[in-house]
């Protein structure tokens, strides 16, 4: 209930408990929320107060508003922590979700010459181009492009692709991975993409490109990923120095 004796402010303690609703899964992701008549009438406070609450549950991303039909419960966003290096795949599991994948492309040819001076090759050298649409629980997550240098990974295939490819890197090539750079910038994406993740026109994504590195420091892998930022987010812990 609300205590309107506590120095909290009463916006504030319905926010808590209607996130802490949702949290434990009493409310789940498309749940109507009662209106903001029934709450203000429920708790015996005033609408603009029940207001406030729950357009601060809408910016975090715990609501989210259909004009003309009410107010509803969102799906939670995915985290994944920077300070690891992990495949989608490996991330998925550690959630206890189901990863999949559906390959939009797969290509080999010359590299441009961007792609080329990332991955350290010669102008004769060939990569792959993968493409890739990125599933948690079949709700696409994102797109994936891939490019590797096919003298590292020369018996890759489609039928390898629908497993994990670290781990086909590591268990059956035997390379090892050391690290990789990678950087988080908001984007717009193309139609193309737009539609494989079943996002509106001029919805911003997530664009993430990271490039991955063997333990001897030979570049493995420049992938540059499209991830609907209103599914995933990404957490870093940082201690002062």
């Amino acid at each position: 209930m609300i205590d309107k004796h506590s120095p909290l402010p009463l916006y504030y303690q319905l926010e808590e408990q209607i996130k802490k609703s949702i949290e434990a899964e009493e409310l789940r992701p498309g749940d109507a929320l009662p209106s903001e008549r029934e709450l203000s009438e429920s708790y015996q406070i005033s609408r603009m107060t029940v207001r406030q609450a729950i357009t601060n549950l809408v910016n975090k991303g715990y609501l989210f508003r259909e004009k003309g039909k009410g107010t509803f419960v969102a799906s939670q966003k995915f985290e994944q922590n920077l300070q690891g290096l992990t495949s989608f795949t490996e991330d998925m599991k550690a959630r206890n979700l189901v990863p999949g994948s559906k390959l939009l492309h797969f290509e080999i040819y010359p590299a441009e010459e961007d792609i080329k001076a990332k991955l350290s090759l010669e102008d004769d050298e060939l990569i792959y181009k993968i493409k890739r649409l990125r599933l948690a629980n079949d709700d696409p997550i994102a797109v994936e492009t891939s490019y590797l240098p096919v003298k590292l990974v020369p018996s890759l295939t489609p039928d390898i692709l629908a497993k994990s490819l670290y781990t086909f890197i590591e268990n059956e090539l035997e390379l090892s991975i050391g690290h990789a750079a990678q950087t988080v910038e908001a984007a717009i994406v193309t139609d193309e993409d737009r539609a494989h993740l079943k996002i509106d026109k001029g919805v911003p994504v997530l664009l993430i490109q990271r490039e991955t590195y063997l333990e001897n420091g030979t570049p493995l892998e420049l992938v540059r990923s499209s991830y609907r930022a209103d599914k995933y987010k990404f957490k870093i812990d940082i201690e002062r120095k």
